[in-house]
C-alpha cells in the first residue's frame, strides 16, 4: 500500500534506480462540478488518491472562479478517470467548460469622496474619506498608502479605510470580476468624536471606491497563455492561421527535422478547447505546452459580451 506509480522495487543491497518519467503534458482541462455537497467534499481527498495512481493527472482549486480544475493529457484520459471518481469514491460529478479568471482594473487618475452617515436615535454612524485612485503597471496588483496629515482621520480607522477598499475590490464595477492593478490613496477625511467608527469608515471607504472605479474608465482585464507548439511541416500554415484566428501573437517558428516548433500568446478564452482542436487541424501529429504569461485589457467589442454573460450567470445562481 505504500508502492506508487513510479517507484522501483528492488533489493536494498543494490537498489536500482532508473531515470524518473519526463514531466506530462496535461493539454486539456476541464472544471469539475460536483453535484451535492457531499460529492464537493469527497472530491478532493478522492483526486489525491487518484494522483497517486496517475502521475499524469492535475487536480487543483481555482483561487478566482472556486472551481475544481481537472487536466489530463486528452478527453479519453479525463472521461476514464471521472469514471473512476464514481466508481471507485462515489463522487458524482459532471465534467464542464472552465470560467476564464478575468480581473477588472482602472485606466484613469481620480479623486473621489466616500462618505457614510447614518442617524437613526442614538448613536449615529459617520466615516468620511477621501481617496485618490490611479492605476499601476500591469501585475502589480493593489498598493494602499496613508497620506493623512493633521489628523483628518484618527489612526484607529485608518486600517479599516485599507480593509473596506480591499473588500470593495473583490468585485468590480463592469461585470463583478477582482479588481487589481491600482493604487488608492487615503489623502484627507473627516470623523465625528462620537459617531465615527471603523465599520463607518470601512463602508465609506467602500463607496468611494465603488464610485471612483465608475470615473476611471474601468477595463476588464484576460489571462493570455504563453504557447509553444510542435507540427508537422505541412500543416504549419493551417496552425498559424488558427493561432492569429484566435486573437493570437506568433512570436516565431522554427524548422525542427521534419516539423516546425511555433512559439504564440493566445488569450486563454481562445484556447479552453485548444487540444482537440489541434488534433483535428494535424490528424492526431501535434503536441503544445501552454502556460500562463499576463493580463491584458480585453478589446472593447468583446468586454460588453463578457460583462453581459457574466451578469446572466450571476443571476442563475
Amino acid at each position: 500500500k505504500d508502492t506508487y506509480t513510479g517507484d522501483t522495487l528492488s533489493d536494498v543491497e543494490e537498489p536500482v534506480v532508473f531515470q524518473p518519467f519526463p514531466p506530462v503534458n496535461q493539454g486539456l482541462s476541464y472544471a469539475i462540478h460536483p453535484r451535492t455537497k457531499s460529492d464537493e467534499d469527497k472530491v478532493p481527498v478522492a483526486m489525491a488518491k487518484l494522483m497517486e495512481e496517475d502521475p499524469a493527472l492535475d487536480f487543483r482549486r481555482d483561487e478566482q472562479t472556486n472551481e475544481f480544475l481537472l487536466s489530463g493529457v486528452g478527453q479519453v484520459h479525463l472521461e476514464v478517470s471521472i469514471e473512476k471518481l464514481k466508481r471507485k469514491f462515489g463522487c458524482e460529478v459532471e465534467l464542464k467548460t472552465p470560467r476564464v479568471p478575468y480581473k477588472e482594473t482602472i485606466r484613469s487618475h481620480v479623486k473621489v469622496q466616500g462618505k457614510y452617515k447614518k442617524q437613526s436615535g442614538g448613536k449615529g454612524q459617520y466615516g468620511d474619506a477621501w481617496l485618490d485612485l490611479s492605476p499601476l503597471a500591469r501585475g502589480k496588483g493593489f498598493e494602499f498608502v496613508d497620506a493623512i496629515t493633521g489628523g483628518s482621520i484618527p489612526r484607529q480607522f485608518i486600517p479599516a479605510v485599507e480593509k473596506g477598499v480591499r473588500e470593495a475590490m473583490h468585485s468590480g464595477v463592469l461585470a463583478g470580476f477582482p479588481v487589481t492593478d491600482v493604487k488608492v490613496t487615503l489623502y484627507d477625511g473627516s470623523f465625528h468624536s462620537v459617531d465615527s467608527s471603523e465599520m463607518a469608515f470601512k463602508i465609506a471607504a467602500s463607496m468611494g471606491f465603488k464610485k471612483g472605479m465608475e470615473q476611471a474608465h474601468p477595463v476588464i482585464l484576460e489571462p493570455i497563455m504563453k504557447m509553444e507548439l510542435n507540427v508537422p511541416d505541412d500543416c504549419l500554415g493551417d496552425c498559424i492561421g488558427d493561432i492569429n484566428s484566435r486573437r493570437g501573437k506568433i512570436l516565431g517558428a522554427e524548422p525542427k527535422a521534419g516539423s516546425q516548433t511555433i512559439q504564440a500568446v493566445v488569450p486563454m478564452a481562445e484556447v479552453i478547447t485548444y487540444a482537440s482542436d489541434l488534433k483535428g487541424l494535424t490528424g492526431d501529429r501535434g503536441i503544445f505546452t501552454m502556460e500562463f504569461s499576463h493580463y491584458e485589457e480585453v478589446p472593447t467589442y468583446l468586454s460588453q459580451k463578457i460583462a453581459a454573460a457574466a451578469h446572466q450567470e450571476k443571476a442563475k445562481s
